[in-house]
This record gives structure tokens, C-alpha cells and sequence, in this order.
């Protein structure tokens, strides 16, 4: 990818130890940027805090819950402290609980609710406080094209991640005056461990391209599944100058399955 003018800078990225958190914290490491990377995965990330920093960046790593509020707070403190000013996060962390809503679980609500959506919250209110005090940033969501459009056995997921984009566009709106630019990416099918485990068979990735009338769920036209680096891409065109009079944009990177929804 080509330089974006990003060298030097310092970005939080949650959900960094696999799948698209993991391939934004790679790709931002690409640019020259100093990565502090937050997950629950202390094993994965400490792998990844190691492949960062033979790319000759700064890298910490931060086992924690991003629905923990104390414990985002301090991170937040401690890479501001010890990394310097944070001008860049992305929000990657995520959960999926899928079901049927009469079979999904009071703790299953919670739980995904507790990291899509209030983790997105914690976050992006610990981070922007900085970011205000200095009038710059840029701030990520990784959503979801599940957010705009119903999807059988993943109200939850859907429910969650459409809170998360309203609320990136609401703080976008908040912290424009600011020069702060909130955006959202929305991935569609991505190889990713979270996307596997709703396969039935071997053939799940095919069933996926193709869609199903059943569960009326389109297919891909662009008959394939977006790999994590397509994500992170987008991710980092947002994050970087390039995307400079861009906010509360939502761009789709789903091969065509939502149909331009």
C-alpha cells in the first residue's frame, strides 16, 4: 500500500490479537505507526505485539475487556503516558452470539451488547477526551453490513452493531467542531475464525457466496469472501489524511451483498 503519512503516530486498536483486529494492527505497523493492541487473547497478542515490533514499531500489548470501563481508562492513561499522543483508534472488538431470538439468553444479549456497543463506548469516550485537548484524530468502528440489514439468527449481533454505528456518527457530529473525524467500516462476509464457526461444513464459504432464499440472505456478487487485509485497508484510508474531509461516512465492504443499501 502506498505511504498515507502516517509514520510516527500512535493507535489504539481493540480486538488486535486475530482476524481483522489483528490485520489493522498489522497494517498500520506497515505505515510506521506505534501500536497499543487490547484484547482478552493475552496468548495471541503477545504473538502479535512481537510480529509489530519487527516491523520496527513501538508495540504494547493490553489484556483486557473492552466492556471493563476502569481497565480502559487506565490503558488509555498508560499509552498516553508511555506511547505517546493517541491519534488514531480502532474499534475491532467483537462477539457474536447467534440464535434465534426465543432461544437467545439474557447473558447472551448482555455479553454481545457489553462488547460491541459498550466497548465502542468505552473506548472511543477515553481516547476522544485526549484527542479533544489537542483538536485532532481520527476514530475507526468496525461494524457490521448486518446493521442495516436484517439477518436471520443474528438479532443480537445486528442490534448491537447498528447501536455501535449511530453512535461513531453521533460522536463524529460531538467532535467535529474539534477536527476529530469518527467513521464506521462495515464489513460483510470476512475469512475470519468468527465467520468458520457459523459454517455447517466445508463447503461454508460456497453456501456463503451463494447465499441461502431460506434464510433470505443475498449472496456475494463478487463471489468471494473479503479477507481481513480488505478490511483493515479501508480501515486505514479512513484513519489516514487521505480520508481528511470525511465523517460519519459508513463505507460497506461487503463484495456487493447488501446490494448498495
Amino acid at each position: 500500500m502506498t505511504a498515507l503519512g502516517m509514520k510516527g503516530k500512535t493507535a489504539v486498536v481493540t480486538g488486535a490479537a486475530q482476524g481483522i483486529g489483528e490485520a489493522t494492527a498489522l497494517a498500520l505497523a506497515e505505515q510506521g505507526v506505534n501500536v497499543a493492541a487490547i484484547d482478552t487473547n493475552e496468548g495471541l497478542l503477545l504473538g502479535l505485539t512481537d510480529r509489530l515490533r519487527q516491523k520496527g514499531v513501538q508495540a504494547q500489548a493490553f489484556a483486557a475487556d473492552v466492556s471493563d470501563s476502569a481497565a480502559v481508562n487506565d490503558i488509555i492513561a498508560a499509552v498516553e503516558h508511555d506511547m505517546g499522543p493517541i491519534e488514531i483508534l480502532a474499534n475491532v472488538a467483537g462477539v457474536l452470539r447467534p440464535g434465534p431470538v426465543h432461544s437467545l439468553s439474557d447473558e447472551d444479549w448482555a455479553q454481545t451488547f457489553s462488547v460491541n456497543t459498550t466497548g465502542v463506548f468505552h473506548v472511543s469516550r477515553a481516547v476522544s477526551r485526549y484527542m479533544m485537548e489537542r483538536k485532532k484524530g481520527a476514530i475507526v468502528t468496525v461494524g457490521s453490513n448486518a446493521a442495516g440489514v436484517p439477518r436471520a439468527s443474528m438479532a443480537a449481533y445486528a442490534a448491537s452493531k447498528a447501536a455501535a454505528v449511530m453512535f461513531t456518527k453521533c460522536l463524529g457530529l460531538e467532535l467535529s467542531a474539534y477536527h476529530i473525524r469518527c467513521n464506521i467500516v462495515s464489513p460483510g462476509s470476512t475469512e475470519t475464525e468468527m465467520q468458520r464457526a457459523m459454517w455447517q461444513d466445508e463447503n461454508g464459504a460456497r453456501d456463503v457466496i451463494r447465499g441461502s432464499l431460506d434464510t433470505y440472505k443475498t449472496g456475494i456478487p463478487l463471489q468471494k469472501l473479503a479477507k481481513p487485509s480488505d478490511i483493515a485497508n479501508a480501515v486505514l484510508f479512513l484513519a489516514s489524511e487521505q480520508a481528511n474531509h470525511i465523517t460519519m461516512h459508513d463505507l460497506c465492504v461487503d463484495g456487493g451483498a447488501t446490494l448498495g443499501v
